[in-house]
């Protein structure tokens, strides 16, 4: 039985609160060029997942549990309601807490997500961290290497190679990838059955396949307020790959929905 845990936090700016939430092996830092845009008029709270960044380690993870870790953050911060922005695995998350805690979303932004469970792909990438010879990593040059040949793309492997940190014995994960590993299935899984009637907005990525439009029934069957913005030319990272037009998407939204 999982418990809850407070998160590893970041907090900058002030105003109505905004959460922002990291996808699967990201961190904090992930958000933030969105984060120091909203944080003019907001008091944003960038959190790193469970088994994520600086986060605790934990044996469970499924979107109830990582729900329930953001309720305790906010309980910790004496926030009890927020704007909720999550992508891909965080936009999961996002949705998981407000159709779990209705009330405590005053709004949701699901990055090129939708709430069904996918096929696992990113098995691959797991395979390919697991199969890293840390003893055999001496820079993070030779890290990359190793992991060149499983992975073409140098700025996935630059991604995923945020999550090394070296100690005295040597470099090590700060993912908890034996979790990842082991509950992969439930981290792809569809977030739970419900009803939530707040805004959300959902944002696609012209040139992704994450949110289609199969996916429709199952995002009315748990949402009735619902919205959809794509950016062209932009993957599943967007909010890297076009930064100006997700973040003006989503203060915009924010802006619409906010109490003051």
């Amino acid at each position: 039985m999982s418990t809850a845990q407070i998160l590893n936090y970041e907090v900058i700016g002030s105003g109505e609160p905004v959460v922002l939430l990291h996808g699967l092996f990201g961190d904090l830092d992930n958000l933030k060029g969105l984060g120091r845009d909203l944080s003019e008029d907001y008091q944003v709270i960038l959190v790193d997942a469970r088994n994520h960044g600086d986060s605790f380690h934990s044996d469970h993870m499924n979107y109830a549990d990582m729900a329930n870790d953001l309720a305790a953050t906010l309980d910790e911060l004496d926030i009890d309601s927020a704007h909720i922005v999550g992508h891909s695995m965080g936009g999961k998350i996002a949705m998981e807490f407000a159709l779990t805690y209705p009330k405590r979303a005053r709004s949701v932004i699901a990055a090129d997500i939708s709430p069904v469970a996918y096929d696992p792909k990113h098995r691959h990438i797991l395979d390919a961290l697991r199969a890293l010879d840390l003893s055999q990593v001496n820079s993070r040059t030779d890290a990359d290497k190793q992991l060149a040949q499983h992975i073409d793309t140098k700025g996935v492997r630059q991604f995923l190679l945020k999550n090394l940190r070296r100690d005295d014995t040597g470099y090590q994960w700060r993912i908890n990838l034996e979790t990842l590993d082991s509950c992969y299935e439930e981290i792809s899984g569809a977030v739970r059955s419900g009803n939530y009637d707040g805004p959300i907005l959902f944002i696609k990525g012209g040139d992704s396949d994450y949110l289609m439009n199969e996916h429709a029934d199952e995002i009315k069957a748990r949402f009735s307020q619902v919205e959809v913005k794509i950016i062209e030319g932009a993957g599943h990272w967007l909010h890297a790959e076009k930064p100006r037009i997700f973040n003006r998407l989503a203060r915009a939204f924010i802006e619409n929905h906010s109490r003051t």
